[in-house]
């Protein structure tokens, strides 16, 4: 590999704790094809700049993002988030009790489930309350407990004592980042663990994540993917980490944006 500057190698490496979360002083030494001396003093003017964060026994924990609050990410991605929620919706059938996750791609699919006859929706997530208040076709239950700001979301013992007197037919997740073999990631403990209630009271469990999400790990929280679940991505996602997914029993579908839309692929289709 050619040996590029040290500036642009410390916004490679910066860029990497955007995307992978964690890398040791060997891991860049082999990747950027310098000794591990020049990796440590990159790594040391990027903690000094408070660009990283130092871990134990040398290695070096890359700095996550700080989480966005749910205001920033609306934005982001929109048109794939409107087709992966679409689509979502277009599996809802009238009677159904569903449940559904806080965050911007599953307040999407709050909105798009305006339209549905005859559902009822308990949510942990604001967005999808305010989405759905009015509603008369719609019976909505809040699942409460502590308010998380960033998120706009409800998690704690008070949402889990919830969960316990209801099941449903399906439940959408959102997430900040999905990988192959850690499963999905979130920025804090009660996520990762509602996430997991969540899953077990329902029928059948959607994921619902850009492309953009997945491969990429920026905190350090997790719950793991099950067999038998559902990711609802775009059509730019990475055919390998698709792959991936599949191969440990996850279905997974592309759909396509507007403004060219067209149906989605599932499984192995392309």
């Amino acid at each position: 590999m050619s040996v590029i500057g040290s500036k642009a190698r410390r916004d490679r490496i910066v860029h990497l704790a955007t995307t992978t979360g964690l890398a040791s002083v060997e891991e860049l030494s082999q990747l950027f094809g310098v000794t591990a001396s020049t990796i440590r003093r990159d790594l040391a003017k990027l903690t000094t700049d408070g660009r990283l964060a130092r871990t134990y026994g040398g290695a070096m924990a890359l700095a996550a993002h700080p989480e966005a609050s749910l205001r920033q990410r609306v934005g982001e991605a929109f048109e794939a988030k409107q087709a992966i929620a679409r689509w979502a919706a277009a599996q809802v059938r009238p009677g159904e009790t569903l449940l559904l996750d806080a965050g911007s791609t599953v307040g999407a699919l709050a909105h798009e489930l305006r339209t549905a006859e005859d559902i009822t929706v308990a949510t942990t997530g604001l967005t999808a309350l305010q989405a759905l208040s009015d509603v008369e076709t719609v019976h909505v239950e809040c699942l409460g407990g502590t308010l998380r700001p960033l998120s706009q979301g409800f998690v704690g013992p008070l949402t889990e004592a919830a969960l316990e007197r209801m099941t449903f037919d399906r439940v959408f997740l959102g997430t900040d980042g999905i990988s192959p073999e850690l499963g999905i990631c979130e920025a804090d403990l009660r996520q990762t663990r509602l996430k997991e209630l969540m899953a077990r009271r329902a029928d059948h469990v959607y994921v619902l994540a850009h492309a953009a999400k997945l491969g990429r790990r920026p905190f350090h929280a997790w719950t793991a993917l099950r067999e038998g679940w559902t990711l609802i991505t775009d059509d730019t996602a990475d055919p390998t980490v698709l792959g991936e997914l599949r191969t440990r029993g996850v279905t997974t579908v592309t759909t396509t944006p507007d403004p060219t839309p067209a149906g989605p692929r599932r499984n192995g289709d392309g």
